[in-house]
């Protein structure tokens, strides 16, 4: 674990009783207010045993920052001060977008979880990417994945993602296509084999043709068999470079907090369960035929390893950082190294699927 992230880790355990006591989207927007201003990180936690190869690119860790904790990239160049190996930013859309109405974040202390219903509110694309042009000059210490979506009233969403195609992969260093938000109406209909098609078409003709960057594609855990082999078959047949599984949950397990009814995707500790055997179907359905990006309820090392072992190639937090501290990262990612050493493994990428085998 790095000095940096364990000082933060201290300093944030003395103050989480007053960022708890606020309304959860202004302590976010707090935190960000805070990091932005930190200088870049010039490095990155790695070792042999932690890198890592998907889709052409190499990540110094397996561990990486989901999008919607840095939606417009004001910190993505801090982000690996505290252990993460990449950073997505976003999701962004081709026009800012205000999101749903206030109250749309909650936290579920009692249960470990975060219900939002945000709506894609960032800044739009050609702010943001001005921002990115900036932190590229200055240098990035890891992968940046930038995460694309469709303005909530856009008569044309498979148009968006066609735009924001063209203006983000010379940016990025992979694009991940965002069909899975519970929280704009209609989206997760792109899911359906047809629409994922035409849609991936769209991705591909509008990727520039001297920066065309690896496309990755975030999935919702709320999917029935036959749309996991429909996924699958599409994902390889439109040659994808990942599946990110999963995004937020509509289904509501037990829970005990009073924000438990909220409308919105239900992340965190109660996603677990459902996150990792989504993760199962996905590398039972593609055989190991297309790398897989494990997310959701990852709070620990030991839940990491269990998605690297089913077939994970990477993983992705955000919802455990709210309870556990920004230095969250850099102790899975330390705590994968012991795990790989403990269990015979020369690399952490030679045990991904090796569960599911």
């Amino acid at each position: 674990m790095t000095l940096f992230a364990s000082l933060t880790d201290a300093a944030y355990a003395l103050v989480r009783p007053i960022v708890h006591a606020t309304d959860g989207e202004a302590a976010h927007n707090l935190t960000l207010a805070a990091l932005e201003p930190l200088p870049r990180a010039r490095a990155a936690l790695t070792s042999p045993i932690l890198e890592t190869r998907v889709a052409g690119l190499t990540f110094p860790n397996p561990v990486g920052l989901a999008p919607g904790f840095d939606k417009d990239a004001r910190a993505a160049a801090v982000m690996p001060r505290f252990g993460f190996g990449f950073v997505e930013v976003g999701t962004l859309t081709p026009l800012p977008q205000e999101g749903n109405p206030r109250p749309r974040l909650f936290r579920l202390v009692e249960d470990g979880a975060v219900i939002n219903r945000m709506g894609f509110n960032n800044g739009g694309q050609a702010a943001v990417a001005e921002r990115i042009v900036k932190l590229r000059a200055c240098g990035i210490a890891v992968p940046l994945g930038i995460n694309i979506g469709a303005n909530k009233d856009s008569a044309d969403r498979i148009a968006d993602y066609a735009k924001g195609t063209a203006a983000m992969a010379p940016l990025a260093d992979y694009l991940t296509v965002n069909i899975s938000s519970p929280n704009t109406p209609g989206l997760r209909a792109l899911q359906d084999k047809g629409a994922l098609e035409a849609l991936l078409d769209a991705v591909a003709a509008a990727q520039p043709a001297d920066a065309a960057k690896p496309v990755f594609l975030k999935v919702a855990p709320d999917l029935e068999p036959a749309d996991i082999d429909d996924l699958v078959t599409v994902a390889l047949d439109k040659g994808l470079a990942a599946l990110i599984v999963s995004n937020t949950t509509i289904a509501r397990p037990i829970l005990r907090s009073r924000h438990a009814e909220e409308a919105g995707g239900l992340s965190g500790a109660p996603l677990h369960d459902l996150a990792l055997q989504r993760l199962k179907d996905f590398r039972a359905a593609s055989g190991g035929g297309i790398p897989l990006i494990g997310v959701g309820g990852i709070a620990n090392a030991e839940q990491a390893w269990a998605r690297i072992r089913a077939g994970a190639s990477l993983v992705q937090i955000y919802s455990a950082m709210v309870f556990a501290g920004p230095g969250l990262a850099a102790r899975i990612a330390r705590g994968l190294e012991d795990l790989a050493v403990r269990d015979g493994f020369t690399h952490v990428a030679d045990a991904v699927g090796v569960g599911a085998e």
